[in-house]
């Protein structure tokens, strides 16, 4: 049976590096069931240049489908941001599958916690409206689940080049010679600053 050959571009190497490697997936495995993400990059995103493809898909070793949409939903409550596409919050969803492959107690309590969620929602809560979702999100906020998805969105959603692409920081500066002469005054949303918030260097 040949493979399915599914673009992903949300691994990310220890560096921090992205990489683009493609997902084999049978068709057999795909009947079965297993816990898949699928999403599209849009052509305009910055993210387009960095994947392989405009579609991308995220197999989950250990939650479901329902569960890895809802989590995914819940990172886009926590962090929300308008113009970070669905693929950079499934590195969120990748990260909380491989928490849950390496402790039973952490799968459990990711699928006590989305089922609250969805509790709270009063039905899918990656389907409620914005506001629904939000009054959920609060409702569950010193929940140990709550904890443990909003400390793993930290690393997960801003420390890879994915999120950087998006959000425009072009990366460590260090081994292109330094801020000051690769783009430190290249953000365009801040105003300049008055000459006196830059004096003269003291020369002794």
């Amino acid at each position: 049976m040949q493979p399915i050959r599914l673009a992903t571009a949300d691994s990310r190497e220890p560096s921090g590096s992205i990489t683009k490697p493609d997902l084999p997936l049978t068709r057999r495995q795909f009947l079965k069931g297993s816990g898949i993400l699928f999403g599209t990059i849009a052509i305009t995103s910055p993210l387009a240049l960095l994947a392989p493809s405009s579609a991308w898909a995220l197999e989950l070793k250990v939650l479901d489908t329902a569960t890895g949409n809802t989590l995914l939903s819940f990172g886009r409550v926590l962090y929300p941001h308008a113009n970070l596409p669905d693929a950079v919050y499934a590195i969120l969803v990748k990260d909380l599958d491989a928490m849950a492959a390496s402790d039973p107690e952490i799968a459990r309590q990711l699928r006590d916690g989305v089922q609250a969620l969805d509790q709270k929602a009063g039905g899918a809560f990656s389907k409620a409206k914005p506001e629904t979702q939000l009054t959920a999100v609060k409702a569950i906020e010193a929940t140990p689940f709550f904890a443990t998805v909003r400390g793993k969105c930290i690393t997960s959603l801003y420390d890879n080049e994915m999120a950087w692409a998006a959000l425009g920081y072009p990366g460590e500066s260090w081994s292109k010679g330094g801020y000051i002469t690769h783009g430190f005054q290249d953000l365009k949303w801040l105003p300049a600053p008055p000459e006196s918030a830059s004096p003269p260097p003291y020369m002794g």
